[in-house]
Protein backbone atom coordinates (compact mmCIF):
# COMPACT_ATOMS: atom_id res chain seq x y z
CA UNK A 1 0.00 0.00 0.00
CA UNK A 2 1.35 3.41 -1.01
CA UNK A 3 1.69 6.23 1.51
CA UNK A 4 -0.89 8.38 -0.26
CA UNK A 5 -3.42 5.57 0.20
CA UNK A 6 -2.85 5.28 3.95
CA UNK A 7 -5.36 7.10 6.15
CA UNK A 8 -4.33 8.14 9.66
CA UNK A 9 -6.79 9.44 12.25
CA UNK A 10 -5.32 11.67 14.97
CA UNK A 11 -7.35 11.97 18.17
CA UNK A 12 -6.40 14.56 20.79
CA UNK A 13 -8.11 17.41 22.62
CA UNK A 14 -5.05 19.65 22.26
CA UNK A 15 -5.13 21.59 18.95
CA UNK A 16 -1.34 22.09 19.05
CA UNK A 17 -0.75 18.33 19.13
CA UNK A 18 -3.12 17.75 16.23
CA UNK A 19 -1.42 20.48 14.22
CA UNK A 20 2.18 19.42 14.88
CA UNK A 21 1.67 15.67 14.54
CA UNK A 22 -0.67 16.09 11.59
CA UNK A 23 1.78 18.37 9.78
CA UNK A 24 4.72 15.99 10.17
CA UNK A 25 2.76 12.95 9.02
CA UNK A 26 1.18 14.85 6.11
CA UNK A 27 4.70 15.80 5.02
CA UNK A 28 5.39 12.06 4.70
CA UNK A 29 2.48 11.75 2.27
CA UNK A 30 -0.19 10.19 4.50
CA UNK A 31 -3.86 11.22 4.46
CA UNK A 32 -4.60 12.87 7.82
CA UNK A 33 -7.90 13.50 9.59
CA UNK A 34 -8.49 14.60 13.18
CA UNK A 35 -10.90 14.23 16.08
CA UNK A 36 -10.97 15.99 19.45
CA UNK A 37 -12.54 13.30 21.65
CA UNK A 38 -13.39 9.62 21.75
CA UNK A 39 -16.95 9.93 20.47
CA UNK A 40 -15.87 11.94 17.46
CA UNK A 41 -13.06 9.45 16.86
CA UNK A 42 -15.48 6.52 16.69
CA UNK A 43 -17.74 8.35 14.24
CA UNK A 44 -14.86 9.36 11.98
CA UNK A 45 -13.24 5.93 12.13
CA UNK A 46 -16.50 4.26 11.02
CA UNK A 47 -16.84 6.72 8.16
CA UNK A 48 -13.22 6.87 6.96
CA UNK A 49 -11.89 3.36 7.86
CA UNK A 50 -8.31 4.50 8.61
CA UNK A 51 -5.35 2.14 8.61
CA UNK A 52 -3.92 3.77 11.76
CA UNK A 53 -5.43 5.65 14.72
CA UNK A 54 -3.16 7.69 17.00
CA UNK A 55 -5.15 8.25 20.19
CA UNK A 56 -4.72 10.37 23.30
CA UNK A 57 -5.91 8.81 26.58
CA UNK A 58 -7.27 11.70 28.63
CA UNK A 59 -9.99 13.49 26.64
CA UNK A 60 -13.43 15.00 27.33
CA UNK A 61 -16.74 13.22 26.61
CA UNK A 62 -15.05 9.84 26.05
CA UNK A 63 -11.45 8.95 26.83
CA UNK A 64 -9.08 6.99 24.60
CA UNK A 65 -9.44 3.71 26.47
CA UNK A 66 -13.23 3.67 26.07
CA UNK A 67 -13.00 4.72 22.44
CA UNK A 68 -10.49 1.97 21.66
CA UNK A 69 -12.66 -0.69 23.27
CA UNK A 70 -15.64 0.53 21.25
CA UNK A 71 -13.68 0.60 17.99
CA UNK A 72 -12.45 -2.97 18.52
CA UNK A 73 -16.08 -4.14 18.59
CA UNK A 74 -16.79 -2.71 15.12
CA UNK A 75 -16.16 -5.55 12.59
CA UNK A 76 -14.91 -3.34 9.77
CA UNK A 77 -12.39 -1.75 12.16
CA UNK A 78 -11.18 -4.93 13.87
CA UNK A 79 -7.82 -4.79 12.09
CA UNK A 80 -7.13 -1.06 12.35
CA UNK A 81 -3.80 -0.31 14.03
CA UNK A 82 -4.27 1.75 17.20
CA UNK A 83 -1.52 3.39 19.22
CA UNK A 84 -1.89 5.65 22.21
CA UNK A 85 0.08 8.90 22.25
CA UNK A 86 -0.17 10.21 25.79
CA UNK A 87 1.67 11.94 28.61
CA UNK A 88 0.72 9.09 30.98
CA UNK A 89 3.78 6.89 31.32
CA UNK A 90 2.83 4.72 34.31
CA UNK A 91 3.17 0.97 33.88
CA UNK A 92 -0.44 0.35 34.88
CA UNK A 93 -1.63 2.83 32.24
CA UNK A 94 0.32 1.02 29.56
CA UNK A 95 -1.05 -2.36 30.64
CA UNK A 96 -4.57 -0.90 30.62
CA UNK A 97 -3.93 0.44 27.13
CA UNK A 98 -2.98 -2.97 25.78
CA UNK A 99 -5.94 -4.51 27.60
CA UNK A 100 -8.21 -2.03 25.84
CA UNK A 101 -6.92 -3.27 22.49
CA UNK A 102 -4.06 -0.93 21.60
CA UNK A 103 -1.19 -2.15 19.43
CA UNK A 104 1.37 0.25 20.89
CA UNK A 105 1.76 2.90 23.59
CA UNK A 106 3.86 6.00 22.92
CA UNK A 107 4.52 8.57 25.62
CA UNK A 108 4.74 12.34 25.20
CA UNK A 109 6.82 14.33 24.68
CA UNK A 110 8.31 12.74 21.60
CA UNK A 111 10.36 14.31 18.83
CA UNK A 112 8.52 14.49 15.50
CA UNK A 113 11.17 12.47 13.64
CA UNK A 114 10.99 9.65 16.18
CA UNK A 115 7.19 9.64 16.04
CA UNK A 116 7.30 9.41 12.24
CA UNK A 117 9.74 6.50 12.58
CA UNK A 118 7.39 4.71 14.97
CA UNK A 119 4.45 5.28 12.64
CA UNK A 120 6.41 3.79 9.75
CA UNK A 121 7.22 0.75 11.89
CA UNK A 122 3.56 0.30 12.82
CA UNK A 123 2.48 0.60 9.20
CA UNK A 124 5.19 -1.68 7.83
CA UNK A 125 2.97 -4.72 8.27
CA UNK A 126 0.58 -3.29 5.66
CA UNK A 127 3.30 -3.84 3.06
CA UNK A 128 3.74 -7.45 4.15
CA UNK A 129 0.10 -8.52 4.15
CA UNK A 130 0.33 -10.31 0.84
CA UNK A 131 3.66 -12.05 1.41
CA UNK A 132 2.38 -14.93 3.56
CA UNK A 133 -1.24 -15.59 2.60
CA UNK A 134 -1.49 -19.28 3.48
CA UNK A 135 -4.01 -20.66 5.93
CA UNK A 136 -2.89 -22.62 8.99
CA UNK A 137 -5.00 -25.38 10.49
CA UNK A 138 -3.83 -26.05 14.04
CA UNK A 139 -5.63 -27.65 16.96
CA UNK A 140 -9.01 -27.36 15.27
CA UNK A 141 -8.53 -23.66 14.48
CA UNK A 142 -8.22 -22.23 10.96
CA UNK A 143 -5.93 -19.20 10.85
CA UNK A 144 -6.09 -17.15 7.64
CA UNK A 145 -3.08 -14.84 7.46
CA UNK A 146 -4.26 -13.05 4.32
CA UNK A 147 -7.65 -12.06 5.74
CA UNK A 148 -6.57 -11.77 9.41
CA UNK A 149 -9.31 -14.24 10.28
CA UNK A 150 -9.55 -17.09 12.80
CA UNK A 151 -12.32 -19.68 12.56
CA UNK A 152 -13.15 -22.16 15.32
CA UNK A 153 -16.11 -24.56 15.01
CA UNK A 154 -17.41 -22.53 12.03
CA UNK A 155 -17.44 -19.38 14.17
CA UNK A 156 -15.14 -16.45 13.46
CA UNK A 157 -13.02 -15.14 16.34
CA UNK A 158 -12.20 -11.45 16.06
CA UNK A 159 -8.77 -10.47 17.38
CA UNK A 160 -6.95 -7.13 17.33
CA UNK A 161 -4.14 -7.16 14.80
CA UNK A 162 -1.32 -7.53 17.33
CA UNK A 163 -3.01 -10.46 19.09
CA UNK A 164 -3.59 -12.11 15.70
CA UNK A 165 0.02 -11.66 14.62
CA UNK A 166 1.31 -13.06 17.92
CA UNK A 167 -1.01 -16.07 17.71
CA UNK A 168 -0.11 -16.68 14.06
CA UNK A 169 3.60 -16.53 14.82
CA UNK A 170 3.37 -19.04 17.66
CA UNK A 171 1.02 -21.37 15.78
CA UNK A 172 3.18 -21.30 12.63
CA UNK A 173 6.02 -23.11 14.42
CA UNK A 174 4.54 -25.62 16.91
CA UNK A 175 7.03 -26.78 19.53
CA UNK A 176 9.47 -23.94 18.94
CA UNK A 177 10.78 -22.17 22.03
CA UNK A 178 10.49 -18.47 21.31
CA UNK A 179 12.68 -15.88 22.96
CA UNK A 180 10.92 -12.71 24.04
CA UNK A 181 13.30 -10.62 21.95
CA UNK A 182 12.37 -12.64 18.86
CA UNK A 183 8.65 -12.19 19.45
CA UNK A 184 9.01 -8.45 20.05
CA UNK A 185 11.07 -8.09 16.87
CA UNK A 186 8.73 -10.10 14.63
CA UNK A 187 5.41 -8.87 16.02
CA UNK A 188 6.18 -5.33 17.16
CA UNK A 189 9.23 -4.51 15.05
CA UNK A 190 12.63 -3.43 16.27
CA UNK A 191 11.77 0.27 15.94
CA UNK A 192 8.85 0.04 18.36
CA UNK A 193 9.70 0.04 22.05
CA UNK A 194 7.23 -1.76 24.30
CA UNK A 195 7.35 -2.88 27.91
CA UNK A 196 8.45 -6.31 29.05
CA UNK A 197 4.93 -7.22 30.17
CA UNK A 198 3.45 -6.66 26.73
CA UNK A 199 3.79 -10.29 25.62
CA UNK A 200 2.28 -11.59 28.88
CA UNK A 201 -0.73 -9.28 28.49
CA UNK A 202 -1.38 -10.42 24.93
CA UNK A 203 -0.91 -14.12 25.79
CA UNK A 204 -3.44 -13.77 28.62
CA UNK A 205 -5.97 -12.12 26.32
CA UNK A 206 -5.44 -14.85 23.70
CA UNK A 207 -6.08 -17.57 26.28
CA UNK A 208 -9.32 -15.85 27.26
CA UNK A 209 -10.54 -15.53 23.68
CA UNK A 210 -9.31 -18.81 22.18
CA UNK A 211 -9.96 -20.95 25.26
CA UNK A 212 -7.38 -22.26 27.72
CA UNK A 213 -7.70 -25.96 26.88
CA UNK A 214 -7.61 -25.47 23.13
CA UNK A 215 -4.75 -23.02 23.54
CA UNK A 216 -2.70 -25.68 25.34
CA UNK A 217 -3.41 -28.34 22.70
CA UNK A 218 -1.47 -26.33 20.15
CA UNK A 219 2.08 -27.53 20.71
CA UNK A 220 4.40 -24.79 21.79
CA UNK A 221 1.79 -22.06 21.72
CA UNK A 222 1.66 -19.78 24.71
CA UNK A 223 3.77 -21.71 27.20
CA UNK A 224 7.15 -22.30 25.54
CA UNK A 225 8.42 -18.75 25.70
CA UNK A 226 11.92 -18.29 27.02
CA UNK A 227 12.22 -15.55 29.65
Amino acid sequence: MKKKEIRILLVDDEPDILEIVGYNLAQEGYQISTAENGREAIAKAKKELPQLIIMDVMMPEMDGMEATEAIRKIPELSNVIITFLTARSEDYSQVAGFDAGADDYITKPIKPKLLVSKVKALLRRLKDEGKNPETLNVGGIEINREEYKIVKDDKEIILPRKEFELFYLLASKPGKVFKREEILDKVWGNEVIVGGRTIDVHIRKLREKIGEELFKTIKGVGYKIEV
